[in-house]
């Protein structure tokens, strides 16, 4: 699990450059990347599936970027967009369209399905997270 802690903060990494994260962030937008992808491996691990392993990992992730966010008085985007690159169903999206160009119409029904979940997981997790309240967040003065 460790290797994949630093597989998914280097991914994460390798991210931020080409979203020109600032270097002073780069190791907290890999850190949330990190931290989001070994939240998803633990519910994935603990029986709950893709969908809510994703949704479950992008509500932490989401509630981790916002608290970067307000200790590192940056915008929660900084962490959020880099950080969710490890969660994103790209392989579904990928098998998706390869079932659907060799006409295997019911892999490709399933996988769609699968993905538009997971996708629709990711969304309500942020959603979800977005709605705690601010204040929570911020440094007592």
């Amino acid at each position: 699990m460790i290797l994949q802690f630093l597989l998914a903060m280097t991914a994460t990494a390798s991210f931020a450059v080409l979203y020109g994260v600032p270097k002073k962030q780069f190791f907290f937008s890999s850190l949330t990347g990190a931290l989001g992808w070994i939240c998803y491996l633990t519910f994935f691990k603990l029986g709950v599936g893709t969908v809510f392993a994703s949704l479950f990992a992008t509500f932490f992730l989401t509630i981790i970027s916002r608290f970067f966010a307000a200790i590192r008085k940056n915008p929660v985007t900084l962490y959020l967009v880099t950080g969710i690159f490890t969660l994103v169903p790209g392989a579904g999206i990928y098998y998706t369209s390869y079932y659907f160009i060799m006409n295997d119409m019911s892999r490709f029904t399933a996988k769609g399905m699968e993905t538009f979940k997971i996708a629709g997981a990711i969304s309500i997790g942020i959603i979800f997270g977005f709605a705690i309240p601010q204040r929570l967040f911020q440094r007592k003065k």
